[in-house]
């Protein structure tokens, strides 16, 4: 005779003490009908059944597997306010609650969305091409403006809110470095400078004095880098400059500076998404620490 079917044979001898008679059929039947490939991933399909088939009669829903695998239900049973398992425990049960909701065809197939990618940084010389159009421009406040744009975002990183807000006071010499004052949004930080940029952004920090250093009268007010950047176009070599580029431009001149890609590479990180988690726990370290790491130092 063959030997039996050693899936069969696991889903067979499931017979759970802690779950009720009725749970225990809904598990074996939803386990069976997903069709598990090996021994280990029924066992991982029948305990992750079972605590749905269990959450299922707590709160008086049906046993049957159109009522039970759909997103709502599984995301309520993992809930952690509603689970007595762990956190890692109640997230390996979701994933495979979902995985025998496709194999049941009980859920809709997943959409896949494409990820927006980084913005491409700037070259060295498109840089110094959008640093000689703000010299061109027609008055020196537009000068002042334009190249103090270009300083921001490819030596501090500035975009959006944090950009349009800042005065020329908030753009201080001392560390060691030039330092500009974050003092808007949502993250208030001190951000070093670059060392090439630095005389610049001082110059153009200067001439605003208390004012905005990118114009206008309000920061509240919109598009008021649009003048700017269609300004610093210089045709089909050279177009028109994109804020996120010249914040892309400064966070990989960054990188460079402080190992990030050897770092990732000897660690084997592909994908920067714990790298937050890490650095929670770190020391966060003092401005001078800053101008020095990040190469901001005069």
């Amino acid at each position: 005779m063959p030997d039996a079917d050693p899936v069969a044979q696991v889903i067979e001898r499931f017979r759970p003490r802690t779950l009720s008679p009725a749970a225990a059929a809904f598990a074996k039947e939803a386990t069976a009908s997903a069709r598990p490939s090996t021994p280990n991933r029924a066992k991982a399909f029948l305990f992750a059944a079972s605590r749905l088939g269990a959450f299922a009669e707590s709160v008086g829903l049906e046993l049957r597997p159109e009522v039970l695998f759909v997103p709502s239900v599984i995301d309520r049973c993992c809930h952690p306010k509603v689970t007595q398992l762990s956190g890692a425990t109640g997230r390996t049960v979701r994933t495979n609650l979902r995985a025998m909701a496709r194999a049941l065809q009980c859920a809709p197939p997943s959409v896949w969305l494409s990820r927006e990618r980084a913005k491409p940084p700037y070259t060295p010389a498109e840089i110094a091409g959008y640093l000689a159009l703000a010299d061109t421009q027609p008055t020196e406040s537009r000068r002042m403006r334009a190249g103090a744009l270009v300083c921001l975002g490819a030596g501090a990183g500035l975009v959006g809110a944090d950009l349009k807000a800042l005065c020329g006071d908030d753009v201080v010499v001392r560390s060691g470095g030039v330092v500009v004052f974050v003092r808007a949004g949502r993250r208030p930080r001190a951000v070093p400078v670059l060392r090439r940029y630095q005389d610049r952004l001082v110059s153009a920090a200067r001439f605003a004095g208390g004012r905005l250093v990118i114009g206008g009268t309000s920061a509240a007010r919109r598009n008021v880098t649009s003048p700017l950047t269609a300004s610093l176009a210089g045709g089909r070599d050279l177009e028109r400059i994109e804020i996120a580029r010249l914040r892309a431009t400064w966070l990989c001149e960054v990188a460079g500076a402080i190992g990030l890609g050897t770092f990732m590479q000897a660690a084997g990180i592909t994908c920067s998404q714990r790298l937050g988690d890490l650095v929670a726990g770190l020391p966060s370290g003092d401005e001078d620490d800053a101008v020095a790491l990040l190469g901001a130092g005069r």
